[in-house]
């Protein structure tokens, strides 16, 4: 069996998705304590001078709370530049003017939610949906303990500053796939929303090769 242990994410890197894709099995470690080290309130872009991240803010009483209880913080302005980073940097992508209309209303539709991990389920479900993969994941708080003694364990990437890593644990990807993005050059470890926005319906080029 393998076992892909992730944090919940709206849009995770390519690293971890692959991890996912490998995996027999995706549990999401929802009773993790939320850390700001994490992804699960953020995703990296690319930008002319290589990267960025598009973050949601979490309320301030929330941040030693497990991930499955942390809430959004609505009082802060967040929704204009968070997709104002995605319109500024990806309005000249290929696959921009096809998915616009829809990828807005689901950011619409999710930043009305007042817990982050109900964000982070739906936008990342609609992602899914456009690359047409079919991903089953189980929450942590829902499954309990799970042995990990018999099982090839795949971790979320670079994560040993806020997830207790496991001795056996595996790299999912160990060759990140080179593509096209809409900046000159080339940035490894950027969401899923780079490859979706320069790919589109042919993001399963790209896809083939995290498998």
């Amino acid at each position: 069996m393998k076992l892909a242990l992730i944090q919940p994410q709206f849009a995770p890197n390519l690293y971890d998705l692959s991890a996912m894709l490998k995996a027999g099995r995706v549990i999401l470690l929802d009773t993790d304590t939320w850390s700001r080290k994490g992804r699960t309130h953020r995703a990296k872009i690319r930008n002319e001078e290589g990267t960025q991240w598009i973050n949601i803010p979490v309320k301030t009483e929330d941040k030693g709370k497990a991930i499955n209880r942390v809430r959004i913080d609505h009082s802060e302005a967040w929704k204009e530049p968070f997709w104002n980073g995605i319109l500024h940097n990806y309005s000249t992508a290929t696959y921009f003017d096809f998915l616009h209309d829809e990828l807005l209303a689901d950011f619409e539709t999710a930043s009305e939610f007042e817990k982050l991990i109900d964000f982070n389920l739906f936008f990342f479900q609609r992602i899914l949906t456009y690359l047409e993969l079919d991903i089953s994941q189980e929450l942590k708080s829902e499954v309990g303990e799970t042995d990990v003694t018999q099982s090839i364990v795949y971790q979320e990437y670079q994560s040993k500053n806020y997830i207790r890593q496991f001795e056996k644990s595996e790299i999912a990807l160990t060759n990140h796939p080179v593509y096209r993005q809409v900046h000159p050059g080339f940035e490894k470890g950027c969401s899923v929303l780079d490859l979706l926005l320069n790919y589109g319906p042919e993001s399963f080029e790209v896809l083939e090769q995290v498998y």
